[in-house]
């Protein structure tokens, strides 16, 4: 699959420790899987759930899931063995926690030359830094940490995140700016389907690729709400024929339901078109 259409619309954290749910996500329509070895694993657990996670990527087909493990951070005595276990491993990329400069990215660039390198953003350090940190060369991703950053700047949990809004748009400059994916954070209240759904949109509609998720019943809205709706495919098709036919008679723009097509709504169109054939793609296999 292409990676620059690859869907990210649910990003589902499955703690490294547990071999059990390791097995059942091989089946869970989840675009992508984050394997935990940091906060979803106790302390005491932590290098045996490192040694059942490599093992069991080597032996158990995830299909077009992206794999990706998040290890834990530079500062903890696990770290660095995190990292080096992940050289030659199955993964398509590595999840650094509490990313907070450039420097971050560089220490795991170095011990892993080739893997792709996703930021969690979750502290207000690295949300300053973010455009400097999105511009590593070997930047992948954003994973915001919604949690933690929250935790850190003291604010209070409200239903339309407005102390988070500055954060969350902030990441999403950089990462647009660097071409990088970016995704939402955690929806903590997972038998909340309607809080969930209404996040989910609020997401969708700044300008996110999609939502981490703590459990599978989360999955479903998720992908429902980052996928593009049938309007939205309808009309994207509507508008690349339209303005094909006006350019073929040598005008520059072109009519769509009473409203002005110009060449940048046709790249939107064609982006729309390329995230649903993608979508349709991974659902298919």
């Amino acid at each position: 699959m292409d990676p620059r259409t690859r869907p990210f619309r649910s990003m589902l954290y499955i703690p490294a420790s547990k071999e059990r749910a390791l097995e059942k996500a091989q089946d869970l329509p989840t675009d992508a899987i984050i394997f935990d070895l940091e906060d979803a694993v106790a302390a005491d657990e932590k290098p045996r759930a490192r040694d059942l996670l490599v093992r069991v990527l080597a032996e158990r087909d995830y299909g077009r899931r992206a794999r990706i493990v998040r290890v834990n951070g530079a500062d903890t005595p696990w770290g660095d063995d995190d990292l080096a276990s992940l050289k030659g491993a199955q993964v398509d990329g590595v999840l650094l926690p509490k990313v907070s400069s450039p420097e971050d990215v560089e220490r795991a660039a170095q011990v892993l030359p080739a893997l792709p390198i996703w930021a969690m953003m979750e502290t207000p350090l690295g949300i300053l830094n973010a455009g400097a940190i999105a511009a590593h060369p070997r930047m992948a991703g954003f994973v915001l940490g919604t949690n933690d950053l929250a935790k850190e700047l003291g604010c209070r949990f409200r239903p339309d995140r407005l102390p988070l809004l500055t954060s969350l748009q902030m990441c999403l400059l950089a990462a647009r700016a660097q071409g990088l994916i970016c995704v939402d954070g955690v929806y903590n209240a997972f038998k909340d389907e309607e809080g969930l759904r209404a996040e989910c949109q609020q997401g969708r509609d700044m300008g996110f690729d999609g939502k981490t998720l703590i459990h599978p019943a989360q999955l479903d809205v998720a992908n429902q709400v980052y996928a593009p709706e049938p309007e939205e495919i309808d009309l994207a098709r509507r508008q690349i024929e339209a303005f094909a036919e006006a350019e073929a008679a040598g005008q520059g723009v072109a009519v769509v339901d009473g409203k002005i097509v110009e060449n940048l709504h046709i790249f939107t169109a064609r982006q729309t078109l390329a995230r649903a054939a993608a979508i349709a793609e991974l659902e298919g296999e």
